[in-house]
Parts: C-alpha cells; structure tokens; sequence
C-alpha cells in the first residue's frame, strides 16, 4: 500500500510513485550480489537469510522522523533488493531438507499462513490509517520489530554437515564480482534451453502485470475515491483470501503437470485482472472480484517462480536457477513501469490495462506451446 499512501498522504509527485513501482523490480538486479555469496557455500545459507531479513528493515525505523518522499521510496527499494536476495538460499534450504513434493505444499503452507495474516490485519490497518493522520509512519517500525524476531527462529534452521560443500577459494577480482552472477546467468541459459523457454513465459506475464502498476494509484484514488479501509480490503483481504485458499491445490496440482502448463493457467488469470479493473467504475464489486482472481493467481505464480529453481535444478545446485529469476524480474523493472507510467500519461490507464491484458495472453499462448512441444517430445 506504500505508492497509495505516499501518493494520498505525501502527495507524491508521478515521477516517486513510477520509481517506486520501478524499484519493486528492478533492485533485483543488485539482489543476486548478495545471493552470489551462497554460490557452493551451503555453510552460508542460514546467515544469508537472516542478514537479509535485518539489514532490509532497518530503514523502517527512520519512518517517523523523516519528511522526504525520496527516503521511503529508497527504503522501499532496498527492502524489496534483501527480500529478493535471501530467497536463492530459502530455496536450496528447502531442497536440501525437504523432499520434492512434500516442499511445494510446504511452501504453499507457509505462503497461505502468511496470506491468512495479510486477510484480518488490514481491517485494523485500515481503520487506523484513515482514523489517525499519517498512521503508518509508526506502523512501520512497529511491524518491522515483529519480522525481525523471525530471526531467532532462522538461526535454528538446520543444515546436516554432511550436506555441506564448502570451497574456499581465492577472492575474485572487482570485476569478476560485478560480472560473474551475469555470466553464470547466461551460461546456465545456453546450456538449459528448457529454463529458457520459462524465462521467456515469465517476462512476458511479468511485463504485463507490471506494466500497469504506475495507473492503479491514480485509478484508485483519482477515479474510484478509494479510502484506506477499501483499498486494504481489496489489495490484501480478498487477495489475501484467493491465495490462501488456492495454494493448497496449486501446490497439489504442480507435481501432475509440467511447469509450462502450469504457467499457461496462471497467464491465462493473470489476463483476467485488468479485465475486471476495467469493470470496476460500474460495480465495485469488480473490484473485489479482480483482486480475488489476482490473489489466485499469484498463489500460483510464486510457487511455480520459487519452486522453478529446484524442479529445473534436480540434483543440482538450486540457488543459480533461483538467482536468474530474480535477474529477469530486475531486467523488466529496467522498461515496464516507466512504458506503463508514459502510456498512461500520453493516453489513460484503460490503455495501459488493454496492453497488460495482452501480454498476459501471449504469455499464456507461449507456456501452452512449450508444453504440447514437451508432451510431444516425451511421446
């Protein structure tokens, strides 16, 4: 809700809420640096993890003392490049300890139980946001104290020693650094041409969900007059309830079908999205339909982004495959909210919903032909 806050609270100018929206993506760019570090070094996993998790919300603690719409927009986006960066470690933590398909529904446990709590605390939020001016100023720190005690429970996460390869090598030279996760990105694309085909699926259903993102701020508050409690309903209660209901059965149904399939089900939702946006001026109960679909849809999304690293990996180290993931997310931050924020300003965000909803369906008639190619091929 941070675009919508500073845009209503702050009055944002267009350009902090498109770098705002930007950042979301593109600081993955700068996470797999800090991911590169668990590269053959499984004895680093759990210090990944949670030095993440700490050095991503320290920046909250400074949201009630400055004034400046730049500093939270950074802070946003140094959260988000933590957030990004733990997650190649989170992922080969789970293919070490937990067998395939006992992971994908505990991952799909995990993200339900996190969506349940995102269902109840925005009527609070909510109320809270709209009842006491600049709330959220304290409910940053706040909530930022309760995810840093996540970090007692990281430490005791185990790794069997007889699982650990450790290889101490030379420290690589400056330029090494900044090119290596690039150049290991790239290899590891020629040589699975398979992962390639997923990448291409991903960006183009990324771009389309992106794309739009610069036009919901003004959409919502501009044309709809949303309040804090009915954007917290709609962006985490009704998504939140679409997640946690469907993770279940998406994580049941990703180990009956490939992965392009999978994704060709989760485009095709995706598209469903801006539908129902548009709908919206109506019935506002479009609104809450189209968020309900969107959190279907990222039940699906995430698991097939975070389990697509271990599936492709086999026996393999995961955390490559996790970390060229989070590469492309950054590359289509580099373009997609800035084309979303100009069409929006040369025309209107209708456009800009039309153009997501198309790429949505290219992404889905892309997974579909991947798959029937798969299906062939093991025929």
């Amino acid at each position: 809700m941070l675009p919508f806050i500073l845009y209503k609270d702050l009055h944002a100018s267009p350009l902090q809420i498109t770098a705002i929206i930007a950042l979301k993506p593109l600081v993955s760019i700068f996470s797999v640096y800090w991911s590169a570090a668990i590269n053959k070094r499984k004895d680093r996993l759990v210090s990944n993890v949670i030095g993440a998790n700490i050095c991503g919300h320290l920046p909250f603690f400074f949201f009630p003392l400055v004034d400046n719409a730049w500093f939270f927009v950074v802070s946003f986006g140094f959260y988000m490049m933590m957030a990004r960066g733990g997650v190649p470690a989170w992922m080969e933590i789970l293919k070490l300890n937990i067998p395939q398909g006992h992971r994908e529904r505990l991952f799909a446990f995990g993200s339900s139980f996190e969506y349940v709590g995102g269902g109840i605390l925005p009527f609070a939020m909510g109320w809270v946001l709209d009842g006491y001016f600049q709330a959220w100023r304290w409910i940053f720190p706040i909530t930022a104290v309760v995810s840093l005690v996540a970090a007692i429970f990281q430490y005791r996460i185990p790794i069997k020693i007889q699982d650990l390869c450790i290889i101490e090598t030379a420290r690589p030279s400056l330029s090494k650094q900044i090119c290596g996760p690039w150049k290991s990105a790239w290899e590891l694309l020629r040589r699975r041409p398979d992962f390639f085909q997923l990448q291409l699926g991903f960006m183009l259903g990324g771009t389309g969900l992106v794309l739009m993102q610069p036009a919901l701020p003004v959409f919502f508050v501009d044309v709809l007059q949303l309040s804090y409690t009915e954007l917290a309903v709609a962006l985490t209660l009704f998504k939140g309830v679409g997640f946690a209901v469907t993770s279940p059965l998406w994580a049941r149904w990703i180990n009956k079908i490939d992965i392009y399939r999978f994704l060709c089900w989760v485009s095709l939702l995706a598209a469903l999205f801006p539908l129902c946006l548009l709908l919206a001026p109506l019935h506002m109960v479009w609104l809450y339909v189209g968020y309900l679909v969107f959190g279907i849809m990222q039940a699906g999304s995430e698991l097939s982004w975070n389990m697509s690293g271990p599936i492709f990996a086999k026996e393999e180290d995961s955390s490559i495959y996790s970390s060229v993931n989070i590469l492309t997310v950054g590359l289509r931050g580099c373009f997609a909210p800035v084309c979303g924020s100009l069409i929006c300003f040369w025309s209107n965000s209708s456009t800009v919903m039309v153009l997501g909803f198309i790429l949505c369906l290219l992404a889905a008639w892309r997974m579909g032909a991947d798959s029937k190619k798969l299906r062939v091929a093991i025929e």
